[in-house]
């Protein structure tokens, strides 16, 4: 059963976050006050952190900094009510690997997640230089880099990197468009769909870094996509 800590100061919030994610077999440990959260990680080590940024005592983006040095590997989900682009930049310089904007739905918040635990879990088993093979690339998902040869890695964003961790695991097989719509995003909404287009571009464009690169994303037309390595 997955360990999550929970850092929410608005009670009525917290206890109903708290309930859902116990009910989706999550063991969570809720803190209200920034300060006791540092005390709260060491004795309960979670496997995932979920941290609102406004927080009595200390501020989600300093905690989130602070465990991100100690606890290199720990998944961090920022939830702000902050809209601001440099808002969200300041929450992955802090160490977050994924962030979720207030007002929520408590199915977005347990897709992304269950994402970033995948994401833990499938590089935990790796050493830090394997990565995962695609072609003549090599994938390294905790990283969120893509690397060909001596050349600089490219660096993806969290989505990027949940989109083509979906789509090699493993590779050469179909990956129906509705199943990665409602697994990354929650549903299959239009809106969803074009951010899903967005993204499918930006991994061809990062794996176009070589035309002998031995990968490609292909779409099939009515059913959804296949990595081809």
């Amino acid at each position: 059963m997955p360990k999550i800590l929970y850092v929410e100061d608005e009670p009525f919030l917290g206890k109903i976050v708290k309930e859902s994610l116990e009910s989706r077999q999550f063991e969570v440990r809720l803190v209200a006050d920034g300060g006791q959260v540092m005390a709260a990680f060491e004795q309960f080590r979670p496997d995932a952190c979920v941290l609102d940024v406004m927080l009595p005592g200390r501020d989600g983006f300093s905690l989130g900094e602070e465990i991100r040095q100690k606890h290199p590997t720990v998944p961090i989900l920022f939830l702000t009510a902050k809209v601001q682009t440099e808002d969200v930049l300041t929450g992955f310089r802090s160490g977050g690997n994924d962030y979720v904007r207030k007002p929520f739905s408590m199915e977005e918040l347990i897709v992304r997640l269950q994402n970033l635990l995948k994401i833990n879990q499938l590089t935990a088993t790796q050493s830090p230089n394997e990565g995962i093979a695609l072609g003549h690339f090599r994938f390294f998902p905790h990283r969120q880099e893509l690397r060909l040869g001596d050349a600089p890695p490219r660096l993806l964003s969290h989505r990027e990197t949940e989109l083509l961790l979906m789509l090699a695991s493993p590779p050469n097989t179909n990956v129906a468009r509705k199943d990665i719509l409602d697994k990354l995003w929650g549903n299959d909404s239009f809106f969803n769909s074009r951010n899903l287009d967005v993204y499918v571009s930006k991994l061809r464009d990062a794996l176009r870094l070589r035309e002998d690169s031995g990968v490609q994303l292909l779409t099939l037309k009515g059913v959804g996509y296949r990595l081809v390595c």
